[in-house]
């Protein structure tokens, strides 16, 4: 059967045209209406509607990396306060189910936050005319609105403040291979350069998000002969990961090494974690909001920029030297 994608070549009009005809949006031209539904039944496409509210498809599908990761919850929670009071529902998947429930007879749209998903993946599910809103990557697509945190901007932020606090020996925990931690690490090593402070590969240290990296960089660090003043990590569970095993061998933090993080999820909070805060509740929100806003016709595809500030806690204290 014939995809929504080979409809739009053969009608010579956008994807997203092909969509909105295909779900009975009146701002398509009636010769143009016309012409894409003749293609389309020419090509044997079905696009049943799913039975629900009003007679239209309500499922959304949320495809998460895992569910571990404590900042997801908000993420989640912001999307779902939004999406519930407009009558719709959330279907959960990781990557591996991505491909198979994202069925445009089954759902209406997607919210895509997950390093294992790959661009191909997320631009195969854009190309069946499903609109995407992508949390973690900009793609070029007709059908896909990235949505994505000012990474460099908040990194940069705290990277000043911990120079001008008179920090000058770093090391960074990265997160896995994306484009969150690669503006991140990239706003750490400009700032670094631009203060005349080295960093060298062996203050370089390979994480996946998880406390466990976390740990497993702190048993590193504590086997050099000289620790940095600053261990910045790429995310806030790697980092309470970090503190817990310096803690737990009489490392103290931060009078011997100070940690940092990024996301500012609900524990870093109590611990006074030192982070670049995250609005992820409103993250969610906005996020169900502007693929509501385009299901319903009014929105639109442009990339928006959601703003991150630092949060100065106590484990990044300049009191050791």
């Amino acid at each position: 059967m014939a995809g929504i994608k080979e409809i739009a070549e053969r009608a010579g009009v956008s994807i997203t045209t092909v969509s909105n005809v295909l779900n009975k949006k009146k701002n398509v031209g009636a010769k143009t209406r016309e012409k894409v539904l003749s293609i389309a039944q020419e090509l044997g496409y079905s696009h049943k509607e799913q039975s629900g509210i009003d007679g239209k498809r309500r499922t959304i599908i949320v495809s998460f990396s895992d569910f571990d990761t404590l900042f997801y919850l908000d993420i989640l929670h912001g999307i779902s306060d939004y999406v519930s009071r407009q009558g719709y529902h959330i279907l959960i998947c990781n990557g591996d189910d991505l491909a198979h429930y994202s069925d445009p007879d089954e759902v209406c749209g997607c919210i895509i936050l997950s390093s294992q998903i790959l661009d191909s993946q997320v631009l195969a599910v854009a190309d069946k005319g499903l609109p995407v809103i992508t949390l973690d990557r900009e793609l070029k697509h007709p059908m896909i609105k990235p949505m994505i945190v000012s990474n460099y901007e908040g990194e940069r932020q705290l990277m000043q403040k911990l120079v001008d606090a008179g920090f000058k020996s770093f090391a960074y925990l990265s997160g896995q291979d994306t484009a969150d931690n690669k503006e991140r690490y990239t706003a750490l090593r400009d700032v670094l350069r631009e203060n005349d402070i080295s960093f060298h590969r062996n203050d370089f240290y390979e994480g996946d998000w998880r406390e466990k990296s976390g740990t497993q960089a702190a048993r590193l660090i504590m086997l050099r002969d000289r620790m940095p003043e600053v261990l910045v990590c790429a995310n806030d569970m790697m980092a309470i990961g970090a503190i817990r095993h310096f803690q737990e061998n009489g490392i103290r933090v931060p009078e011997d090494i100070s940690v940092c993080g990024f996301d500012d999820i609900i524990i870093s909070r109590y611990l006074g974690l030192t982070t670049v805060s995250v609005p992820d509740y409103e993250r969610g929100f906005l996020a169900g909001q502007a693929l509501l806003n385009i299901l319903d016709g009014t929105g639109d595809f442009d990339t928006y920029r959601i703003g991150a500030r630092v949060k100065w806690r106590r484990t990044a204290a300049k009191s050791h030297k």
